[in-house]
């Protein structure tokens, strides 16, 4: 993604490395704004509010973190590894469902349990923190390229000159990665390959982040796209004017149940009621292992009742928040659904396409 500057969601400021720069996703489109953080807590802000959203984003963001975290931990060793584990725990505590913040925080602690004094440890932290940033680059590059090949197989059974209608749900996307994006990424390829494709856009309430991130990001790219509201997609199955699905996911099972965020279990059921594929794109990072059912033993988030009764809007030079709900009528916020691995064509990895199921994963990964 280029965007004039900056080219990726999170760097290390230019000139002071003890500052890591991400992108406010809060404002957006409406502004592009750039924040510093300074300490582990303002990253433990940053997941918590969702200046930084994105399963493998926030992972990334976590082990940063961890690396800030470093930075302001007592010199004395023992001093140093209490301050560092109690930073881990809190971030670990910022988002429930996304297994990437685990798996990062995790990988990050046994990394930096290898230095043999602070100043060690501190070196481990930035670099391990640099790695899981560049894995995720490559990561959702190559998961382009094996989603890219899915889209040119539907496109050779089109008539020439068809365009290829993909559905997307919330926002998988660069914003949601380092770069690229999961669930975008093969479409960044298709568009670099000049293949004709056009994305409808979910406005994924109660956030929007479709609505704000996903068509900014795809208008920034000169994709085309058109906003939807979220119910309008089994509609447009119905009349074929969708050929595939493509979405990302916060945490995969063991079994291929996959976490996304809500409204995905709906369109999976449209798109099974209308043969059309639904593919789950995301880095191997994103699979609980641990885990054998997801509809029953992934935790889903619960976020405060006021992303639903309250929607954010841009008036002039401000962004305003408007009541749209009666003020005294309790709401409900499930931050994610889980669909179920029937109901999924495939899951993209930066392994391959594979099946979701037990068989399928532990393939990818033999002897997991």
């Amino acid at each position: 993604m280029n965007i004039n500057n900056p080219t990726r969601t999170i760097w290390l400021k230019e000139g002071d490395p003890t500052i890591i720069q991400v992108i406010d996703q809060r404002i957006l489109p409406h502004k592009l704004e750039i924040v510093d953080l300074k300490n582990y807590q303002e990253v433990v802000f940053a997941i918590k509010d969702m200046i930084v959203r994105g399963a493998p984003l926030i992972g990334v963001s976590a082990a940063y973190g961890l690396y800030l975290a470093s930075l302001e931990a007592p010199e004395e060793s023992t001093a140093f590894d209490a301050f560092i584990n109690k930073a881990s725990e809190e971030l670990l505590a910022t988002r429930p469902t996304a297994v990437n913040l685990h798996w990062a925080i995790n990988k990050s602690l046994q990394a930096i349990s290898h230095g043999i004094n602070p100043q060690a440890k501190i070196n481990i932290a930035i670099e391990i923190a640099n790695k899981i940033a560049e894995e995720d680059v490559e990561n959702c590059r190559k998961i382009g390229e094996f989603g890219l090949d899915i889209f040119k197989d539907i496109l050779s059974r089109k008539n020439p000159g068809e365009t290829l209608n993909i559905l997307t749900h919330c926002n998988a996307g660069w914003l949601a990665c380092v770069e690229w994006g999961t669930a975008t990424s093969p479409i960044y390829h298709a568009h670099s390959s000049n293949l004709p494709i056009h994305v409808w856009v979910d406005e994924t309430r109660p956030r929007n982040q479709g609505f704000n991130l996903t068509a900014w990001e795809l208008g920034k790219a000169g994709v085309s796209h058109t906003l939807l509201v979220d119910n309008a997609g089994g509609h447009l199955m119905q009349h074929e004017k969708v050929d595939i699905i493509i979405v990302g996911a916060d945490r995969i099972a063991r079994n291929g149940d996959a976490a996304n965020k809500i409204g995905t279990y709906l369109k999976a059921l449209a798109a099974y009621d209308n043969k059309i594929p639904f593919y789950v794109a995301a880095p191997s990072s994103s699979i609980d292992w641990n885990i054998k059912d997801g509809i029953r033993e992934i935790a889903i988030e619960e976020r405060h009742n006021d992303e639903v009764k309250y929607i954010n809007g841009w008036e002039g030079d401000t962004l305003r928040r408007v009541l749209i709900a009666p003020e005294n009528s309790p709401a409900a916020n499930y931050g994610f659904d889980v669909t179920p691995a029937r109901l999924i064509t495939g899951i993209i990895t930066e392994r391959g396409i594979w099946e979701a199921s037990e068989e399928g994963l532990v393939g990818m990964f033999p002897g997991r």
